[in-house]
């Protein structure tokens, strides 16, 4: 009898393990089928509802952050492009948002230390890295010694 307990309660256990993992996916599927139809306020909502069962989530912040961009709340947005990279050090599409920032900040000093990391980890957005360089030419200071 013992023993059909101790079972019974592992397979609950297990149940529910996989159950409570098929609904972060969800939050998230269900977020990005909401930000595709620019259902923006529901799907920041699902992505941080996801973000509670799954702190590590990158790719929930990197949504979170376009949402922003999207309402210009620079200050959330960079704030969720933080916490991608702290996540996914080689994300390259949050580290070309975040350069991005910085160069409407003019923090040319910043830009020159992503494009470094960016060089080196881009794969998909390679293209932007000359775009970056030409706008970095734009906004560094002149030397006229």
């Amino acid at each position: 009898m013992f023993k059909k307990k101790k079972l019974f309660i592992i397979i609950i256990i297990f149940f529910n393990s996989f159950c409570l993992g098929m609904t972060e996916e969800n939050f998230f599927n269900e977020a990005k089928k909401k930000y595709d139809k620019k259902k923006l306020n529901e799907a920041k909502f699902l992505l941080q509802r996801n973000i509670v069962f799954n702190p590590k989530d990158a790719i929930s912040y990197l949504y979170l952050a376009k949402i922003y961009n999207t309402e210009e709340n620079q200050k959330e947005e960079e704030k969720n492009l933080d916490t991608t990279l702290l996540l996914e050090p080689n994300n390259e599409e949050a580290m070309y948002m975040l350069m991005k920032i910085e160069l409407k900040k003019s923090n040319y000093l910043s830009v020159k230390k992503l494009l470094e990391s960016f060089s080196i980890i881009c794969k998909d957005l390679c293209e932007k890295n000359k775009t970056i360089n030409k706008m970095l030419k734009n906004i560094e200071p002149k030397n006229e010694s």
